[in-house]
């Protein structure tokens, strides 16, 4: 039996007329088996630059870069499937919110094991860093200099991609392109500061379980911060191309929950490590 109009509307639907379902059963695809084969030489690089390989950095900008095109493919295909193709129906749309929210999930889950760590390192500090934190020889930086900057930068962004996401609902085009501009700003003046922070820190990874763990959470978070800023450029390059509705935006949608979760993860840092941890 064929699929009536009212059934149709429901569904959002733009199936063929075969297809009794308003689900996206998706076509073979090459990516998913590339990005894992990329993947792994990618993490396979990064220990042979850690270890001083010779040419260790040219594998990873080689691994980052074929990772990079296999992973542009696969997102350009999924997009074409959306856009152009009509299969991101209502249901469709449901079961990738429900997909993001447990990936946001579990990466709290990460961003939680490296706080486990710092508290355990904080709490009970060990005869071999002297039993105190931060530990012996080590200046922590100040919390109200430049982690307070790019606390307020942050939070600052979360109110301009909240202000586009409004903007978007109720169809004022022009302040969707202004709040996404915004926030991709703000995203690259939080990243640089960050970097300049890094170079003018007087301790390194390698300086006891402070230094490892400072920088590694922080280091984390502004990879998180990174992939938001070019996710948010890709919902941006798409706003232009008009491939977003009021009603039809779950990219735009996902992008804004993960830069929220960035926003957060960033608050607890700065409490924790910056003011908690380094007094």
């Amino acid at each position: 039996m064929l699929i009536t109009n009212n059934y149709k509307k429901q569904y959002n639907l733009n199936l063929q007329s075969h297809e009794q379902h308003p689900f996206h059963l998706v076509d073979i695809s090459p990516w998913p088996l590339m990005v894992s084969i990329s993947l792994f030489t990618l993490v396979l690089s990064f220990i042979m630059h850690f270890h001083y390989f010779k040419n260790g950095d040219l594998y990873v900008i080689l691994s980052l870069s074929i990772f990079c095109f296999f992973l542009s493919r696969w997102f350009s295909d999924i997009v074409d499937e959306s856009t152009f193709e009509g299969f991101h129906t209502n249901k469709v749309q449901v079961g990738i919110k429900i997909g993001m929210c447990l990936f946001i999930v579990s990466e709290i889950m990460f961003f939680f094991s490296f706080f486990w760590a710092f508290f355990h390192g904080s709490l009970a500090p060990s005869i071999d860093i002297g039993s105190i934190w931060p530990p012996k020889g080590i200046n922590s930086l100040d919390p109200w200099g430049l982690p307070l900057l790019n606390t307020i930068i942050l939070l600052s962004s979360g109110i301009a991609v909240t202000w586009s996401h409004r903007a978007i609902l109720s169809g004022q085009w022009e302040n969707v392109t202004s709040g996404l501009l915004v926030t991709i700003i703000y995203g690259v003046l939080f990243t640089s500061i960050q970097y300049y922070e890094y170079a003018v820190a007087s301790f390194s990874i390698n300086d006891s379980i402070f230094g490892s763990l400072f920088f590694m959470l922080t280091g984390f978070h502004g990879i998180h911060v990174l992939v938001g800023t070019l996710f948010l450029i890709v919902c941006l390059i798409r706003h232009f191309k008009l491939q977003y509705t009021s009603n039809q935006h779950i990219g735009l949608e996902c992008a804004i929950w993960y830069w929220h979760f960035v926003d957060v993860v960033w608050l607890f840092l700065f409490v924790v490590v910056y003011i908690w941890g380094g007094l």
